[in-house]
């Protein structure tokens, strides 16, 4: 695609803002426009911008000059504006989940395939040291073959800080839609594509209060089990176990651990880029931290989409639209196990991406332009 490459933004929610910090003065990106369906808010976030311009959704698709989109719309909207761009010739970097239904995902991809398109996918998260770190003492032998991995995401719900928590109690919302991209990412980086899958949940509330904001006290319709959990059959044998919760509380448990034969390893958050990881060996008396081995250090939400455009780690990039249909199938599976108490088996067979190299902050912003 060369540099410096020109995308426009669609969709201008919270997420929006950590983008856009990222791309902040690197010369390698050019954030050409911006589009919301609240006209007022992209005329905000493009006076913010070097020659940013407020245009509409059909605008921005149908403007030549974009060679790519960042899509940060609502679930909802994700395959919608994904196959516009793609008609329009314009490769297409998403917010996670990749859409809301297995066959919207497909067609995609498959849409992509047939226009010679690239498409990326968060999380990105994934990229930084904490999972990059664990996955490179995994690789190394530390805790011997892998059996097992827990993940666990246990939080009272989003009403307690977001001002519109509507879409997280519609469908591609919920702890699985929203939270889940970012357990089974790692997962997958951690012990490799998943082949089937058994799921259970349960919907305690129909309703939740808003905390928070100018819709303090009012109450949103909980359209989605809000509690699930289950079992992933990974293709190399180990097995992971996966809570994602709006009916807890806290946790004392790790985000991720992962067993092996010769130890445990504790991964940190997969929802930030950073954190300890901790290694306890097998004859061994306790837990000791693991020094970071891999992936982008200091990095932030944006990573993936410059890993992307610059094609890092291959042609598309780290966060691959087709590893997002995976994450996209896992959580269809899930929901579809859990409603006819079967096991789903997961069709998708991606390749995991390479481990990305310990790679410090200049380094990245040098490759990226900045």
């Amino acid at each position: 695609m060369g540099g410096p490459h020109s995308i426009g933004i669609v969709g201008l929610g919270n997420i929006s803002r950590a983008y856009l910090e990222t791309l902040e003065g690197m010369p390698s990106i050019h954030v050409a426009a911006v589009a919301d369906l609240d006209a007022s808010r992209a005329v905000e976030v493009a006076a913010e911008l070097p020659a940013g311009r407020a245009l509409t959704v059909p605008e921005l698709l149908g403007d030549e000059g974009i060679d790519a989109v960042l899509n940060l719309t609502v679930p909802g909207a994700h395959a919608e504006i994904a196959l516009a761009a793609i008609a329009a010739g314009k490769h297409v970097y998403g917010e996670k989940p990749l859409a809301v239904t297995l066959e919207e995902g497909r067609a995609i991809l498959d849409a992509a395939a047939a226009a010679g398109i690239r498409v990326g996918c968060a999380p990105d998260t994934v990229l930084g040291t904490g999972t990059q770190t664990a996955r490179a003492a995994i690789e190394a032998g530390s805790i011997g073959v892998p059996t097992a991995a827990s993940a666990m995401m246990i939080t009272p719900g989003h009403e307690r800080w977001h001002p519109n928590p509507d879409f997280y109690y519609r469908d591609g919302g919920g702890p699985l839609f929203d939270m889940g991209p970012y357990y089974i990412a790692s997962l997958l980086h951690l012990l490799g594509p998943v082949r089937s899958v058994m799921g259970a949940s349960v919907r305690p509330l129909e309703e939740r209060l808003i905390e928070s904001g100018p819709r303090e006290g009012e109450r949103v319709a909980v359209e989605i089990d809000t509690h699930v959990t289950g079992i992933l059959v990974h293709r190399s044998g180990a097995l992971s176990t996966l809570t994602t919760s709006f009916d807890g509380t806290a946790t004392f448990a790790a985000p991720i651990e992962v067993h092996g034969t010769a130890g445990t390893l504790a991964v940190p958050d997969p929802n930030t880029f950073a954190g300890e990881v901790r290694l306890f060996p097998r004859g061994e008396a306790d837990w000791h931290a693991v020094p970071q081995a891999a992936g982008y250090v200091d990095s932030s939400r944006g990573i993936g989409l410059l890993d992307f455009l610059e094609g890092a780690g291959g042609g598309s990039g780290r966060a691959t639209g087709a590893l997002g249909l995976h994450v996209l199938e896992i959580m269809v599976g899930l929901t579809e196990s859990a409603r006819s108490g079967r096991w789903v088996e997961v069709q998708s067979t991606p390749e995991v991406p390479p481990l990305v190299p310990l790679t410090d902050a200049a380094e990245w912003r040098s490759w990226a332009g900045a």
